[in-house]
């Protein structure tokens, strides 16, 4: 048994003696800066910063059913803006009933990023099953979580008849 112990000495005092000075040379696990794009914050730099964030408008016209693919939107334009001004690389969307989902994109998260991360939760899911199954938009509140958008639905969408509004501006210009 004591040749065991002075093998293990031998051991530990080998690797304490050694230095280093490779692992300095090979600059390894260092990520390349260039899959972020300039211009995109981390939300947490912003915070720290104090910069307030601005979210896009256009997701509150989307009508959008939670548990239908972002694709099917007729609004494809409005999918390729970002959801927030500045743009940020990730952002946590927060439901009232506690569920959150995080959407990412190093070259600034979109539209289409946010309700990604949303339908990967809601897509089997039926619509009735789902309370308020319509998105009706984001709301940044930097008084609870300057990190974190909450997500508000409601019932049902608008309806797509827009052909009124159409007719009284006919009718005013007559």
């Amino acid at each position: 048994m004591s040749a065991e112990t002075s093998d293990l000495t031998k051991v530990d005092s080998a690797i304490s003696g050694l230095s280093s000075s490779p692992t300095e040379e090979k600059k390894i696990g260092h990520r390349r800066a260039s899959s972020s794009a300039a211009g995109v914050y981390n939300i947490n730099d912003l915070e720290k910063e104090g910069k307030e964030l601005q979210i896009a408008k256009e997701t509150q016209k989307l009508n959008w059913k939670l548990n239908t693919s972002p694709g099917t939107l007729d609004d494809k334009e409005a999918l390729k803006k970002f959801l927030t001004t500045p743009p940020v690389k990730k952002i946590d969307l927060h439901f009232p009933l506690g569920l959150e989902v995080t959407a990412r994109n190093l070259k600034g998260v979109t539209i289409k990023d946010a309700l990604d991360a949303i339908h990967k939760q809601f897509k089997k899911k039926a619509d009735d099953e789902l309370e308020l199954p319509v998105l009706a938009g984001f709301e940044w509140d930097k008084e609870e979580s300057w990190t974190r958008l909450i997500v508000h639905q409601k019932k049902e969408g608008a309806p797509a008849g827009g052909g009124k509004k159409k007719n009284k501006k006919d009718t005013s210009d007559d």
